[in-house]
């Protein structure tokens, strides 16, 4: 299953577009990187704050667009919006919207915005349902996993 995660071109096609996949704005550690596409838009263009609101991905749209941690964020509503503006940390999912099963392996994957989890208060998104559900037989043991990974998928 690892080939499906190996992202083996992306950083050569980041390279030749000239597109940071891990640009950071001062608000985080400059080493965090973000998920985004090539267009430079976090998590696929989902509102993150709707996952807490609305209990579902809802796709955002640029008219309430918000630059954070090197990549625009795209909201479903001004409310959501003004939301992350005042408190990022809680809506932003973590390993900064990398699978978190492929943090927890100690790589990164792309997301799907149907895959994804709120779990104490933090949401974790997953590279698809099927992959979702490994991650969902041991939560706690994965995320404990990923954090310790995520350093280390950094390069630090």
């Amino acid at each position: 299953m690892r080939k499906l995660f190996a992202p083996v071109f992306a950083p050569f096609l980041a390279a030749l577009i000239g597109v940071s996949l891990f640009a950071a704005a001062p608000s985080q550690a400059a080493e965090d990187p973000v998920y985004q596409t090539f267009l430079g838009t976090a998590i696929n263009g989902y509102d993150p704050v709707a996952y807490f609101t609305e209990g579902k991905p809802v796709e955002g749209s640029s008219d309430h667009a918000y630059e954070w941690n090197g990549a625009d964020w795209h909201f479903a509503s001004a409310g959501n919006l003004e939301k992350f503006k005042a408190d990022p940390e809680k809506y932003a999912p973590q390993y900064g919207g990398y699978c978190a099963y492929a943090v927890s392996e100690g790589y990164t994957a792309k997301t799907e915005p149907d895959a994804w989890k709120i779990v104490d208060g933090k949401l974790y998104l997953n590279y698809n349902k099927e992959v979702q559900d490994l991650w969902s037989q041991d939560i706690p043991g994965r995320i404990a996993n990923a954090d310790k990974q995520w350093p280390k998928v950094l390069g630090n």
